[in-house]
């Protein structure tokens, strides 16, 4: 398969906002965080306005990518290479990072790298259904259209409404209560969707055949959406969103994901080394930047930068040292395997 560049540019901008959003986390109201700064003026009370817009589209959008590249990735190596080359890439990191997480939290604990744990069952899960079902012939010319993502978005955001009535955001399970896959009901719906239309959309080459027309207009409703969070301040408009927030979320994820991708496809295509060296090191830098992250907090906690100046130096030291990390290790012989 032909290297797209403009999706590994898109995977290190996304990797780049994960961190920022992690890194504003201690400063906001987030969630749940490892380190609280002991100055109680250390605090953006605005921030969640960022967190919510994040958390409506940047997860499921590292889904469809990471799924558009399944079906050729399967056809070129097989059942057996690809299953053994997904449980190297993916589970060796999952199980190492999870087990660091756990013995420093001291009970069984994966954080982050729950992606990476609902990633490899997704993969595994196509492995299995591709024993019994032959591969979606592509010939078919189709291409996303509004109406078609406003559906898609629609079907999503009725499901996410009403798993929301039992489940509220950011409200996390363990299948079962014993299955160690830890996730989000709320979003989990739109992760599973978004990886299934990844697969789609390699099949029908949707990406490729995505009009400008459909392009920008999704990219222009994404962001108004977006812009329409950041109004929420109380009064009706607040309510409206609040009451019904899954299909609003849902809406937002679906054209602002197709209108970034239109938007790379288009004029993100950069090829520099600068960027290819940092492809090759984001997905490391996914893995390694929260236990960094965490550290360094704790590191600066009594020097004052304002809640805002350490958000914005957190950010960008622990995506410098992240990033760098992953480049020395994967200089040792064998990493590259894995990172």
């Amino acid at each position: 398969m032909k290297r797209l560049l403009y999706l590994d540019n898109l995977k290190v901008c996304l990797t780049v906002l994960v961190i920022f959003h992690h890194a504003g986390q201690a400063y906001g109201d987030g969630g749940d965080w490892a380190y609280t700064p002991s100055n109680p003026a250390e605090v953006m009370p605005w921030i969640w306005h960022f967190f919510s817009v994040n958390a409506a589209f940047f997860m499921g959008l590292f889904f469809l990518i990471s799924g558009y590249f399944v079906p050729a990735s399967y056809d070129k190596q097989g059942a057996s290479v690809f299953v053994q080359k997904k449980l190297i890439r993916l589970g060796i990191p999952l199980l190492m990072m999870g087990g660091l997480l756990s013995v420093l939290s001291g009970k069984l604990e994966i954080g982050h790298m729950w992606y990476i744990e609902s990633l490899l069952v997704f993969c595994l899960l196509y492995a299995l259904i591709r024993q019994f079902c032959k591969p979606i012939n592509g010939e078919c010319p189709s291409r996303p259209t509004i109406i078609g993502l406003l559906i898609f978005g629609g079907i999503m955001g009725i499901g996410s409404y009403l798993i929301r009535l039992i489940s509220p955001q950011d409200h996390w399970i363990w299948p079962f209560g014993i299955i160690p896959l830890p996730m989000e009901p709320a979003h989990y719906l739109q992760y599973v969707m978004m990886f299934v239309v990844g697969i789609l959309a390699s099949r029908f080459h949707w990406l490729e055949q995505m009009s400008n027309t459909t392009g920008i207009l999704s990219l222009l409703i994404g962001c108004l959406l977006a812009l329409g969070i950041y109004l929420r301040d109380g009064g009706e408009w607040n309510d409206f969103v609040a009451r019904w927030f899954g299909i609003y979320e849902s809406l937002l994820c679906v054209f602002i994901c197709f209108g970034l991708l239109w938007l790379f496809r288009e004029y993100g295509s950069w090829h520099s080394k600068f960027w290819q060296w940092c492809a090759a090191q984001a997905y490391g830098a996914y893995i390694f930047h929260l236990l960094l992250m965490i550290a360094l907090q704790n590191a600066v906690d009594g020097i004052w930068m304002g809640a805002f100046g350490k958000f914005m130096f957190i950010g960008v030291a622990i995506t410098i040292a992240s990033f760098g990390l992953t480049w020395l290790l994967r200089m040792i012989p064998g990493v590259k395997k894995v990172l």
